[in-house]
Formats: structure tokens, C-alpha cells, sequence
């Protein structure tokens, strides 16, 4: 893939407690510029960057990094930040209910946020650092019947990131109009040409960076 096929499948994150409005800014001026699929930014920021930013894709969290708020609560997180003018959002699972087991209420919870997004891209991060395999499995299912647009590996904010094992077992097992977002762990251009070619989306804070200096050389 060239820089520029990479950079197009790249949510340009910038998820950092401390983020200031500046390097929010700067992060979106770099998303345009190089044309990456989104920003993803904190929901505080959402509406601030629409309002900077009138043309830029914008992808924000919720529930985010644990994901035990409640259903109710990021139902509601989701609406609020379609209000401000999110296009997409990353909700994180409730791992307490994938670890109970409770796959019907994991489903439930991530068709709830589905339906208060109002049509916009879903993305269910699974924090894959912290499942078993048969729970990784179950979870492709989970995402699939509730009419999840994306699985994501991971928050960034875990144990771990995105494996190369991890996305070939979602692709096995997600169904045919779920696509796949990796992200977390993706520190080298090998990583990201490599996670580029098998995800759909990938959620990095340096792909820009990486990649920068060839498509200036363009």
C-alpha cells in the first residue's frame, strides 16, 4: 500500500487526559492535510472541532477507557456527542458482563448505543488485552447481531494493543458488514503497513508522523 492508502485508513487520535485545545488543533490540521479517515478526539473537544473544523470526519469515545458506565449512560454520551456533531463513535464494552458471561446483555448494550448514535458509525472496542480467545470469539458475535458497524481491539489505555493474532481471528469470526479497527501497540511503518493491509480502520497516534516525510517527498 502506498502512505497515502495507509494514511486514508487512519483514525488520527489524540485520546490524551491533558490534551490541550492547541494540539487538538494541530491534530485536526494534520488530518486534513494528509488526509486521514478521522480525527478521534475526547467528547469534551467534539464540538469545538465542528465548529473549527466545519468539513473534517470526527470520531469520538464513550464509556471510555473501562466501559463500566451503564448502558443508559452511554446511550446518552453517544446521543450528546452525535448533538455536537460527532460522525463517529467508539464505545468500550463492559468487560464485568463479558467476564460474567452475560453475552445477551453485552449485545443489548451495544444495540442500545447503536440506536442512540442515530445512523452514525459504531466502533466496539473489546480490550482484547484483558479476554480469552472464546471470549474474543463470543464478543465478534456480540458486535455482529447488534448491528455494530466496527470491532476495535483495543482503547490504548490496556495492557496491550492490537496483535496481528488478534485481527485474523476477528476477520474469522465477525460477520460479512462488520469491519475491523486495530489499534494500540502499532509503534513501527512495519506495524501500521501491516495492520493496514489486514483492518479496515487503524486508530494511531503516529501514523502521521511516520509517514509524513514520504508524502511531503511526493
Amino acid at each position: 500500500m502506498t502512505p497515502q492508502q495507509i494514511l486514508n485508513k487512519v483514525d488520527h487520535t489524540l485520546l490524551a487526559p491533558a490534551a490541550s485545545w492547541e494540539q487538538i488543533r494541530t491534530l485536526c490540521e494534520e488530518a486534513l492535510a494528509y488526509h486521514t479517515a478521522s480525527v478521534c478526539i475526547p467528547p469534551s473537544y467534539v464540538r469545538r472541532v465542528r465548529q473549527a473544523f466545519p468539513g473534517l470526519t470526527i470520531c469520538t469515545v464513550i464509556g471510555f477507557p473501562n466501559g463500566y458506565s451503564t448502558a443508559a449512560v452511554k446511550a446518552e454520551e453517544a446521543a450528546h456527542a452525535v448533538f455536537d456533531g460527532a460522525d463517529e463513535v467508539d464505545m468500550v464494552v463492559n468487560l464485568g458482563d463479558v467476564k460474567n458471561g452475560d453475552f445477551a446483555r453485552v449485545t443489548e448494550e451495544i444495540a442500545m448505543v447503536k440506536r442512540a448514535a442515530g445512523g452514525r458509525i459504531l466502533k466496539v472496542i473489546v480490550e482484547t488485552c484483558y479476554l480469552t480467545e472464546e471470549e474474543k470469539i463470543a464478543l465478534c458475535g456480540c458486535v455482529t447481531q447488534a448491528g455494530a458497524d466496527y470491532i476495535k481491539t483495543s482503547t490504548g489505555f490496556g495492557t496491550g494493543g492490537a496483535t496481528r493474532e488478534d485481527v485474523l481471528l476477528f476477520r474469522k469470526h465477525v460477520g460479512p458488514n462488520v469491519k475491523i479497527k486495530a489499534a494500540g501497540g502499532m509503534k513501527t511503518p512495519e506495524d501500521i503497513e501491516w495492520f493496514a493491509a489486514h483492518a479496515d480502520r487503524l486508530g494511531t497516534s503516529r501514523a502521521v508522523k511516520l509517514f509524513k516525510e514520504q508524502m511531503t517527498a511526493l
